[in-house]
């Protein structure tokens, strides 16, 4: 069997990297013309790093990364709502590991390169169309050569929030829905805050700070420290106001504003905006869930699939829980297409709640309630909700998404191999 991928993203990365691990051969076409480490921060649930765990880079990704040692939640106003362990402090089988994206994408990269021969990602490739039959797949590509072609027996669309495959399949789809919400992000050298390893999160949708290390630091007591500032500048449904790409740079200049919308005795939070480094701003996306991803010998995975709000540390998590069991259908079905139909019954149904309950804030929604119910802030946290509710909240989502502690935990089926 071979496999065309389209992207090489973390999404397209991962599932060359799975399917390779199962022994079916595969070739990623990138439409840029050089792969740099472009975004910040990210969140990899203990879920998520059990799959790239499973192929053996492990030992990397926590060289790369930072694993967190605890969640806190707190109220715009400063006060503080909810602490919580992570990944191996809570029980995990895996740690969670913070990292920034594109030293992930290096790391998988890196790998793909090793395991599949250095000619595996065939960049400046951008897809035009498709064509299917019984026998295979034929993808058409342009490139600074002029138009490239592809066959295989599968094609995977990794190719993001604007993939032009979903576009293919769905031409009157439009474009990404905007809640209303910018963010501005960055990473910058600062002191520890916290355990040193904590993840901050202040405010609700509407206004938020996100705050966490995802680097050891140059110097002692620091770390690289990805911030987001989030603040809804427009009504949900507008449309965005630029296309969503993380290499928009922004000035932290204007900001003042906004910073002060977010109180936390935390840490320095305007420090950290203003203390520089390149800022990124774009506007936060999503899109509908779709009625199907699979058409024939094609599918979507990751953000192609289901791009969703960066709520409760789901995007990339499950774009790699896509890839493996893509590929854990792939090389267990004889037809292709049974077994990109059998991935879609499997996957669509659960992206599809995580895309519509990160909608309402996911496991941020603890925060969100309680910033209803009081505005202004607290002074006992049992008058304005019972910590069951707020339990309840959290382990719904985790449990949906497929991060709870016995899904994580639990052994893998046998057919996974």
């Amino acid at each position: 069997m071979k496999v065309i991928i389209v992207g090489a993203g973390i999404g397209g990365l991962i599932t060359a990297i799975r399917l390779h691990h199962k022994g079916i051969d595969c070739e990623i076409h990138e439409q840029r013309e050089h792969i740099s480490e472009l975004g910040v921060g990210l969140n990899m649930l203990p879920n998520a790093v059990k799959e790239v765990a499973e192929v053996g880079l492990l030992d990397r990704l926590e060289q790369a990364g930072i694993p967190p040692r605890e969640l806190v939640y707190g109220h715009r106003r400063g006060q503080e709502i909810m602490r919580r362990p992570c990944g191996r402090n809570a029980g995990f089988a895996f740690p969670q590991i913070s990292v920034h994206r594109g030293r992930l994408q290096r790391v998988l990269l890196n790998a793909v390169r090793e395991r599949l021969g250095p000619d595996a990602v065939r960049t400046g490739h951008r897809l035009v169309d498709f064509e299917q039959d019984a026998a295979g797949v034929r993808a058409q590509f342009m490139d600074t050569g002029g138009a490239a072609t592809a066959y295989g027996d599968v094609l995977v669309a990794a190719d993001g929030i604007h993939s032009a495959v979903r576009a293919i399949l769905f031409p009157d789809e439009g474009p990404p829905i905007w809640n209303g919400v910018m963010m501005w992000r960055a990473a910058t050298e600062w002191p520890e805050f916290g355990t040193g390893d904590s993840v901050l999160i202040v405010g609700g949708t509407a206004a938020k700070l996100v705050v966490y290390p995802i680097a050891r630091g140059r110097q002692p007591g620091t770390r690289l420290t990805n911030w987001a500032l989030c603040m809804r500048t427009g009504r949900p449904g507008d449309p965005p106001p630029q296309r969503q790409d993380w290499s928009r740079r922004a000035d932290t200049a204007g900001l003042d504003e906004q910073i002060a919308l977010i109180q936390t005795s935390f840490l320095d939070h305007a420090g950290l905006i203003k203390a520089g480094g390149e800022c990124f701003e774009f506007p936060m996306c999503d899109r509908d869930p779709l009625p199907y991803w699979t058409r024939g010998r094609v599918t979507l995975p990751g953000d192609a699939a289901h791009p969703m709000y960066p709520m409760g540390s789901n995007g990339a998590g499950q774009a790699i829980l896509d890839a493996a069991n893509l590929s854990d259908h792939l090389a267990s079905h004889t037809d292709p297409s049974d077994a990109l139909r059998a991935y879609q019954d499997d996957r669509l149904p659960v992206t599809s709640e995580v895309v519509l309950r990160n909608r309402k804030g996911g496991p941020e929604n603890v925060i969100d309630e309680v910033e209803r119910r009081a505005p202004d802030g607290f002074t006992r946290l049992e008058d304005v909700i019972d910590p069951a509710e707020m339990e309840a909240i959290v382990n719904g989502y985790a449990q949906v998404s497929g991060a709870s502690k016995d899904q994580v935990n639990r052994p893998r089926p046998a057919w996974n191999g």
